[in-house]
């Protein structure tokens, strides 16, 4: 058993370098059997062929009362009563909700709306490096990383911008509260705040429709069905996490990255036609994400020649699948002309990412702005005293304080 709530896995010496933790699994068996923050057991599937596999395995469902024998209730801690609109989401459900819940959402993310968010993406960053001219440094979470996203989406959704800073730090107590009880219960207010929020901003977008996706949703109707006041509230919320908190762990970590590679920054600040393919790297590489959403089994299963029980929790390993030296040659070497580069950073099968698209144009723009403003940034403190956000799912810094040189 190994266990993911004890300072080796969970404290800053794992978050920091968990590569070499997952290599070491890695070599040990391809499903390793873990206990998480709060005692639950789980299978952690830690190769790239069984994890590829086991994220389009329809013996694996998101819904974890479906494995459920007939009569039968889970023994699982189950998120407070108040919470349940929030947990009818398309990462929590299973076909044919999500699918239904799918095609709404990427009906509204119309052609003319990506243009729009691009066009969006740019003047943000723009702005944003703007005001930090000059600066011998800033936190680049604080001050670009998290406000980027964080402005695309909401505007996306119509959120008002005095309310743009209130929504990212709702989506962090989100985030925190998947981290442990006490997370949870630090949590609460923030939750209750951004779901008082939600009903008033459906209210008037039901109201007063606007050209915004928040609208779109409340509008969307498939065969006469539209989605359910739970089902809105989720949708709203989980694309507004969704929507930034990758995208500022991949801005993060890729810009931690090529601060500690300097060669491979150089390389790409000559070589801008790269970005795309780095971006991509930099996904891989040093994964936003680090861990799959949950899966529960349907049924008895076999998963790379390990029984595992109906009911029972399974994990893919993302981090550790994106450096499989049976997949990805040199695996632990940064590599922005890697190609192919499958990485499974935004999962496979039917939860593939609906906002991968919109993550990797924002990385592009990101990129490429940061190392034309601020070619050799570096660190404003020891990398060992960095500190990185709690969660098993994502892979994100708190701060990065760099210095402009």
């Amino acid at each position: 058993m190994i266990d993911l709530d004890t300072p080796r896995f969970a404290g800053a010496a794992f978050k920091a370098d968990p590569y070499r933790h997952y290599a070491r699994m890695r070599a040990q068996g391809p499903v390793c059997r873990v206990r998480l923050s709060r005692g639950e057991e789980a299978w952690m599937v830690v190769r790239y062929a069984d994890v590829s596999a086991m994220l389009k395995d329809s013996r694996l469902c998101k819904d974890q009362a479906n494995p459920l024998a007939p009569g039968s209730a889970s023994s699982r801690r189950q998120p407070p009563r108040m919470f349940a609109p929030l947990t009818r989401n398309m990462l929590g459900l299973d076909d044919p909700d999500h699918a239904r819940l799918k095609r709404l959402v990427q009906a509204a993310f119309t052609p003319r709306r990506m243009q729009a968010m691009q066009a969006q993406a740019q003047a943000v960053s723009a702005s944003l490096l703007d005001g930090l001219s000059g600066r011998a440094g800033f936190d680049l979470i604080a001050d670009y990383a998290l406000p980027l996203p964080v402005t695309v989406i909401s505007d996306l959704l119509g959120v008002p911008k005095p309310d743009q800073a209130r929504f990212a730090r709702w989506s962090h107590a989100i985030i925190a509260a998947g981290a442990g009880t006490l997370g949870m219960l630090l949590s609460l207010p923030g939750i209750l705040a951004f779901m008082h929020y939600l009903e008033r901003l459906i209210a008037i977008k039901r109201a007063e429709p606007a050209d915004d996706l928040v609208s779109a949703l409340v509008a969307a109707g498939e065969d006469g069905e539209k989605l359910s006041p739970d089902e809105l509230m989720a949708m709203i919320a989980i694309l507004l996490s969704a929507g930034h908190e990758t995208t500022t762990n991949l801005i993060g970590n890729g810009m931690l990255t090529l601060i500690q590679h300097p060669e491979a920054r150089e390389h790409l600040r000559a070589e801008p036609g790269l970005i795309p393919t780095a971006v991509e790297e930099l996904l891989r590489f040093s994964s936003p994400v680090e861990t799959s959403t949950h899966r529960y089994a349907r049924e008895d299963i076999e998963i790379a020649g390990v029984a595992i029980q109906r009911g029972a929790l399974v994990l893919g390993a993302i981090a550790s699948a994106n450096r499989d030296e049976d997949q990805f040659r040199a695996a632990d070497q940064l590599d922005h002309a890697r190609d192919p580069n499958r990485h499974l950073t935004f999962g496979e099968g039917g939860h593939y990412c609906v906002g991968a698209a919109l993550a990797r144009m924002e990385g592009r723009v990101a990129f490429a702005d940061l190392l034309d403003r601020f070619p050799a940034l570096r660190a404003g403190v020891e990398i060992t005293r960095l500190r990185w956000r709690p969660g098993l799912i994502l892979r994100g810094l708190e701060r990065l304080p760099v210095v402009v040189d």
